[in-house]
């Protein structure tokens, strides 16, 4: 697989890293030069300098051949604008990292589905661990060809869980209304806005992505 980053911060690096040790093709953009030649040295992957938030720039990238695209730089503006211009040039899935939190109903309004917000992430695994939860890796749950998939229910999919017609190897499993958590069972009736969970065999995700594509989705609200 190929993965594109904008931003060369420490989330970027680490997650580089991981991706190249693991025999994946990574681009990393960065604006400066020096921060550039410094992980040039350590760093086994192509480099473009430029602003990542720029159609020329991110063009270069190819984004026919990438498979995701991560904006990641230390700017929220930046990387929300990122997010829409390689959503409209067509790079196939395009996360994007925020630290405010007010930003994240904008992101899902234009369609940025795969948002992160890392002080969040990390203040809850803060909070279970000193009130002595029990912490699993996700790795050590979801095994094999087991996959999560997330979206957000539109008018079309409001209704019962079983009218949803999934793959016989997919269920929902949770889903979340107005911020709060909920089991999801046969009985369970989704409302447009809901964010559903599903727990599915890997072979279906592609088709999942295409039936609930984020543009889509904003189009039919």
């Amino acid at each position: 697989m190929r993965f594109a980053f904008i931003g060369a911060g420490e989330v970027t690096v680490r997650t580089a890293e991981l991706l190249i040790r693991r025999g994946h093709q990574v681009v990393v953009i960065e604006n400066d030069q020096g921060r550039i030649d410094q992980l040039a040295e350590t760093l086994d992957c192509s480099f473009l300098c430029g602003d990542g938030s720029k159609p020329s720039i991110l063009r270069e990238v190819a984004p026919e051949q990438t498979d995701v695209l991560f904006c990641l730089t230390n700017n929220d503006q930046a990387n929300l604008i990122a997010g829409l211009v390689g959503m409209s040039l067509g790079f196939k899935r395009v996360i994007t990292s925020i630290e405010d939190p007010d930003f994240e109903v904008i992101c899902k309004e234009l369609g940025l589905r795969d948002t992160i917000i890392p002080s969040r992430t990390i203040s809850r695994y803060l909070a279970d661990i000193v009130e002595g939860h029990d912490i699993l890796e996700l790795s050590t749950v979801i095994k094999g060809e087991a996959r999560f998939f997330t979206f957000t229910a539109a008018r079309q999919d409001a209704g019962a869980v079983t009218e949803l017609s999934l793959p016989d190897d997919a269920r929902v499993v949770c889903y979340y209304r107005d911020g709060q958590f909920s089991l999801a069972d046969e009985e369970t009736k989704m409302r447009k806005g809901d964010e559903v969970v599903i727990l599915t065999h890997s072979r279906n995700v592609t088709a999942l992505q295409e039936r609930w594509n984020p543009s889509l989705n904003k189009q039919d609200q």
